[in-house]
């Protein structure tokens, strides 16, 4: 790295910690953006290693296969699309300067991921001072794209539904599709995406949340709760977290005789969990989703599950889905602009976008308006999906 190269990286640093000290009302106010060159410069920041690396390894091969299409086609404006690829190893420090270094020094024109929430709000502020937009494709945090005063971020947008949104569409399905009337809410205490889904179920679900009990990221022996609500009166458990401790806690409490039917968000939506939970016993297990290739949410749905299966041998997830949706998106933002900040105005204009994962207007808070799904899973496997409109 030069010496000027090294000085603008700790001026840029600099900048960001007394706007973090002062809270600056508008950090965008200096944002350059980056302009387009002989290529459109895409750059992928995501959880290719480390604890969640299943989702970033599904992420990356939906973008790669989008940008095989498009240059295919011609590109964008006559111009190929040009990856530059970061692993944050599943650490949210490690998103923040893989971000900062696609920003200033790869001087990409946008950024797709993080693939969660806690690494998202971690790169945000990185694209708030550049203009480079970051478009996350599986990041559910409410706040990701607003700050605290409730305005919208300017460079950052999203491609799935908010935490908040999940949390409804468990209520509503819980209490009206499964007639479950009395619920356990077993919850990850120590993820933002896990408790903001709670939360929003909590303050929607019509029926009796019976007891409500937590675990952490990284435990692995969860019989201690389980053995505590074993034997209490209750039609289902709803269990907000991701894939890697909800995997193991089907496991453990089907071993000991827990039938009930087990919901949960998003984070459930990987092959992983099967293996962990066993697939005789992910039974009766429901997940929200924002993609399954058991429901056509549009007419080039199809295509893109041949053309995935082909590519990589197997089905695509609803993280590959939603990351492909994510490089087209940018590809129709990028028609006639001339740099990033062109390409951030666009996405917030983008209607009725077609996308695997459905049509998509983005609101004016950059969140998708989308449809949901409820998959349902037998002895292992993905047996239906169900649309859910969400009613007040």
């Amino acid at each position: 790295m030069s010496k000027k190269i090294t000085l603008v990286v700790l001026a840029f640093f600099a900048s960001i910690f007394l706007a973090a000290c002062g809270k600056s009302p508008n950090v965008t106010a200096n944002a350059q953006g980056t302009e387009i060159g002989d290529t459109i410069k895409l750059g992928v920041n995501l959880e290719l290693t480390g604890s969640v690396a299943a989702y970033g390894q599904a992420e990356l091969n939906g973008i790669k296969l989008a940008v095989k299409e498009i240059n295919a086609a011609g590109g964008v404006d006559g111009k190929k699309i040009e990856l530059v690829t970061k692993d944050n190893k599943s650490e949210n420090a490690e998103a923040s300067t893989s971000s900062t270094n696609l920003a200033i020094q790869s001087q990409v024109n946008a950024i797709v991921g993080p693939a969660t929430s806690g690494a998202t709000a971690a790169s945000a502020l990185i694209s708030q001072k550049t203009g480079v937009p970051l478009l996350t494709p599986s990041g559910t945090q409410d706040s990701l794209t607003v700050n605290s005063d409730g305005s919208t971020k300017e460079y950052v947008f999203r491609t799935t539904f908010q935490d908040s949104f999940q949390g409804q569409v468990l209520a509503q399905y819980a209490f009206t599709n499964l007639n479950a009337k009395k619920v356990v809410l077993y919850y990850d205490n120590s993820s933002d995406y896990a408790k903001g889904i709670a939360e929003e179920f909590k303050n929607q679900y019509k029926g009796e949340i019976v007891t409500e009990a937590t675990f952490a990221s990284g435990d692995k022996d969860y019989q201690s709760a389980l053995t505590k609500f074993k034997d209490l009166d209750y039609d289902a458990i709803v269990m907000p977290g991701y894939y890697t401790e909800t995997g193991i806690i089907t496991k453990q409490a089907r071993d000991m005789g827990i039938t009930a039917p087990i919901l949960g968000p998003d984070g459930f939506s990987d092959a992983t969990f099967a293996d962990l939970a066993g697939a005789e016993n992910t039974t009766d297990v429901y997940y929200v989703s924002g993609y399954s290739t058991n429901v056509s949410l549009s007419d080039n749905a199809s295509a893109f599950i041949k053309n995935f299966k082909a590519a990589y041998g197997s089905e695509p997830n609803q993280f590959a889905a939603l990351a492909y949706d994510s490089v087209y998106m940018i590809a129709a933002a990028a028609k006639g602009a001339e740099n990033s900040k062109d390409i951030a105005t666009n996405l917030a204009k983008l209607k009725n976008f077609s996308g695997v994962t459905g049509t998509m207007t983005i609101d004016a808070q950059h969140n998708p308006i989308k449809t949901a799904l409820m998959v349902r899973m037998q002895d292992g496997k993905e047996a239906s999906a169900e649309a859910v409109e969400v009613t007040k």
